[in-house]
Protein backbone atom coordinates (compact mmCIF):
# COMPACT_ATOMS: atom_id res chain seq x y z
CA UNK A 1 0.00 0.00 0.00
CA UNK A 2 2.92 2.47 0.53
CA UNK A 3 4.70 1.83 -2.71
CA UNK A 4 1.24 2.60 -4.15
CA UNK A 5 0.80 5.87 -2.76
CA UNK A 6 4.57 6.61 -3.37
CA UNK A 7 3.42 5.70 -7.26
CA UNK A 8 0.47 8.04 -7.23
CA UNK A 9 2.35 11.12 -5.03
CA UNK A 10 5.08 11.05 -7.80
CA UNK A 11 2.39 10.95 -10.92
CA UNK A 12 0.65 14.00 -8.87
CA UNK A 13 3.94 15.95 -9.09
CA UNK A 14 4.87 15.10 -12.57
CA UNK A 15 1.51 16.07 -13.81
CA UNK A 16 1.51 19.31 -11.78
CA UNK A 17 4.94 20.06 -13.25
CA UNK A 18 4.00 19.26 -16.51
CA UNK A 19 0.77 21.36 -16.58
CA UNK A 20 3.32 24.20 -15.49
CA UNK A 21 5.67 23.42 -18.10
CA UNK A 22 2.96 23.34 -20.25
CA UNK A 23 1.64 26.93 -19.98
CA UNK A 24 4.39 28.73 -20.77
CA UNK A 25 5.83 28.97 -24.20
CA UNK A 26 8.86 30.84 -25.46
CA UNK A 27 6.39 33.90 -26.76
CA UNK A 28 5.06 34.20 -23.08
CA UNK A 29 9.19 34.52 -22.20
CA UNK A 30 9.80 38.69 -21.96
CA UNK A 31 13.34 38.90 -22.76
CA UNK A 32 15.76 42.35 -23.39
CA UNK A 33 17.67 39.77 -25.48
CA UNK A 34 17.82 40.46 -28.85
CA UNK A 35 16.12 37.34 -31.10
CA UNK A 36 19.10 35.42 -33.01
CA UNK A 37 19.27 36.55 -36.56
CA UNK A 38 19.44 32.55 -36.71
CA UNK A 39 16.49 32.33 -35.20
CA UNK A 40 14.76 34.96 -37.59
CA UNK A 41 16.24 33.40 -41.03
CA UNK A 42 14.53 30.12 -40.10
CA UNK A 43 11.20 31.62 -38.99
CA UNK A 44 11.19 33.69 -42.30
CA UNK A 45 11.83 30.66 -44.26
CA UNK A 46 9.22 29.02 -42.75
CA UNK A 47 6.87 31.69 -43.51
CA UNK A 48 7.96 32.14 -47.12
CA UNK A 49 7.15 28.06 -47.46
CA UNK A 50 3.69 28.18 -45.54
CA UNK A 51 2.62 30.76 -47.97
CA UNK A 52 1.56 29.74 -51.33
CA UNK A 53 1.85 33.30 -53.23
CA UNK A 54 5.53 32.67 -52.96
CA UNK A 55 7.96 30.58 -54.54
CA UNK A 56 10.22 29.95 -51.18
CA UNK A 57 12.78 28.00 -53.33
CA UNK A 58 13.67 30.28 -55.48
CA UNK A 59 14.14 33.07 -52.31
CA UNK A 60 16.96 33.34 -50.51
CA UNK A 61 17.21 34.60 -46.69
CA UNK A 62 20.17 35.63 -44.34
CA UNK A 63 19.53 38.50 -41.13
CA UNK A 64 22.08 40.81 -39.98
CA UNK A 65 21.63 42.32 -36.76
CA UNK A 66 17.99 41.73 -36.99
CA UNK A 67 17.72 42.92 -41.05
CA UNK A 68 16.77 40.56 -43.23
CA UNK A 69 18.00 39.98 -46.82
CA UNK A 70 15.89 39.00 -49.82
CA UNK A 71 17.81 37.95 -52.52
CA UNK A 72 17.01 35.68 -55.61
CA UNK A 73 13.79 35.97 -58.06
CA UNK A 74 10.51 35.60 -57.86
CA UNK A 75 7.73 35.50 -60.41
CA UNK A 76 5.95 39.09 -60.04
CA UNK A 77 5.98 42.02 -58.15
CA UNK A 78 3.28 41.06 -56.33
CA UNK A 79 5.37 38.13 -55.02
CA UNK A 80 8.01 40.48 -54.67
CA UNK A 81 6.36 42.29 -52.08
CA UNK A 82 4.28 39.30 -50.87
CA UNK A 83 7.62 38.11 -49.57
CA UNK A 84 8.44 41.06 -48.01
CA UNK A 85 5.46 41.24 -45.79
CA UNK A 86 6.15 37.44 -44.71
CA UNK A 87 9.36 38.35 -43.69
CA UNK A 88 8.30 41.87 -41.53
CA UNK A 89 5.82 39.58 -39.95
CA UNK A 90 8.58 37.58 -38.08
CA UNK A 91 9.22 38.30 -34.34
CA UNK A 92 12.78 40.53 -34.19
CA UNK A 93 12.68 41.66 -37.52
CA UNK A 94 13.98 45.02 -37.04
CA UNK A 95 13.85 46.08 -41.17
CA UNK A 96 13.76 44.41 -44.47
CA UNK A 97 16.02 44.56 -47.39
CA UNK A 98 14.17 43.71 -50.44
CA UNK A 99 16.64 42.43 -53.21
CA UNK A 100 14.68 40.21 -54.85
CA UNK A 101 14.63 40.56 -58.66
CA UNK A 102 11.54 40.36 -60.44
CA UNK A 103 12.07 37.98 -64.21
Amino acid sequence: MQRQSKYVSTLIAAGSLALLMGNASADDVKSDQPVKDSYITTKVKAELAKDKGTSATDIHVTTKDGVVILDGTVASTAEKELAEKDAKRVKGVLGVHNGLSVK
